[in-house]
């Protein structure tokens, strides 16, 4: 099986930066209302959790993940963060749980084909995992976004 060149996995990670735009968008039809959190919800399924960590005129940065359990200190996995380009309708993964921003990961900028490898492989599993949300039917809402105080 040949690999895939540099000119191939730019293109490639474009084209699912952009479907993930779209995904996330179906998913939560509501993201640029979201003020500072929201849950999702699907039957018999861990809620999805949003926190919105910095919101400027064209980009949004947002923390996804599952939440397992119901208190504010319950497990949030995979805890992807993922910067929303709106003007370009582009979704990147910065990082998750296990893996690190891509300058903490490779930090020589010049070796472009690990630094293409590890975005095209976060963005990859992003995909993955809006394709099964879409699918799990999770819905979101604007008005869903109080956390639940300790009690």
């Amino acid at each position: 099986m040949a690999a895939i060149n540099l000119i191939d996995k730019s293109f490639s990670l474009e084209q699912i930066c952009e479907s993930n735009y779209h995904k996330l968008i179906r998913l939560i039809p509501d993201l640029q209302s979201i003020k500072q959190n929201a849950i999702g919800y699907a039957s018999g399924k861990p809620a999805l959790h949003i926190e919105i960590i910095e919101k400027a005129p064209y980009t949004l940065t947002l923390l996804l993940s599952y939440c397992f359990g119901m208190k504010p200190e319950s497990l949030l996995e995979p805890a992807v963060k993922i910067r929303v380009y709106m003007d370009a309708r582009l979704v990147e993964v910065l990082r998750d749980h296990v893996r690190p921003d891509v300058s903490r990961a490779i930090q020589d900028p010049g070796q472009i084909h690990d630094i293409m490898d590890y975005k095209w492989s976060l963005n990859y599993f992003l995909e993955k995992w809006l394709n099964h949300c879409l699918q799990t039917d999770y819905q979101f809402s604007a008005e869903q976004e109080a956390i639940p105080e300790p009690g």
